[in-house]
């Protein structure tokens, strides 16, 4: 057996460890700012009559890049099924043909939960663009023109999330953001008042309550980065033992 499938045979029994451990009780995480700010921004948001507007980035899900748009469509169908009785339903842009088609069902997944699939509208995820800065041009009308009051930047962007984060600043909206990407990341940490950084972009779907399995995956992660751990400091040992013999 190979490593790595040793590592996903460990990881997806852990898994179902934790979702049954957490159907038994219920448990808390740290608190984290961006969060916070978020689930207190769908609330304003539904009471104002304003707009929620996701971009989910780029994301190829055919490749490595593909995690990061997975955990935005997590957190896009709890945020459409949450603000489905709002006078101006979530808009979610995407980069990516497949993505797009994608926040499309997730939408609709989301407003057939909260029992009102009637309101859903396909034109609520939209393809702004094929390339980084089309993608960017497409997305900031959108941020300007549609009652946007929160952004949610989640996603595999570059350097074109400058732009998105411009606009957003110029319309005085919350700005949400997170990727898996260095040049995005130090954008965002720049710009946004509660960045968020590294694994916490795919804790989206736990904080926003998406389900058991989202919390459970936290633990999981928990549980695998103590045993790089404690592989690192086994194998420094080691190392050094076999040094001084």
């Amino acid at each position: 057996m190979s490593p790595a499938l040793g590592l996903f045979i460990l990881a997806a029994i852990l898994l179902l460890l934790f979702i049954f451990l957490r159907r038994k009780s219920s448990g808390s995480f740290r608190i984290i700012d961006a969060y916070e700010r978020l689930n207190r921004s769908v609330g304003l948001a539904v009471e104002d009559g304003t707009r929620l507007h996701i971009s989910l980035g780029r994301g190829n899900l055919f490749t490595a890049r593909g995690g990061s748009a997975l955990a935005g469509l997590a957190m896009l169908r709890r945020l459409a099924e949450r603000t489905s009785v709002s006078d101006r339903p979530p808009i979610a842009t995407s980069g990516d043909a497949s993505l797009a088609i994608l926040s499309q069902d997730t939408l609709q997944s989301g407003y057939r939960a909260a029992g009102a699939e009637e309101q859903y509208r396909f034109t609520t995820g939209r393809l702004t663009g094929l390339t980084p800065f089309s993608y960017a041009a497409g997305t900031i009308p959108i941020i300007h023109d549609e009652y946007v009051s929160t952004n949610i930047i989640v996603g595999d962007l570059g350097a074109e999330a400058g732009l998105l984060v411009e606009a957003s600043d110029r319309e005085n909206a919350n700005l949400i953001a997170a990727s898996d990407n260095l040049s995005a990341q130090s954008i965002f940490y720049a710009s946004s008042q509660e960045p968020l950084i590294g694994e916490e972009l795919f804790a989206a779907g736990a904080y926003v309550g998406a389900g058991t399995p989202h919390e459970a995956s936290l633990n999981v992660q928990d549980v695998l980065r103590w045993l790089i751990i404690l592989a690192i400091i086994v194998g420094s040992l080691v190392k050094f033992a076999g040094a001084l013999i």
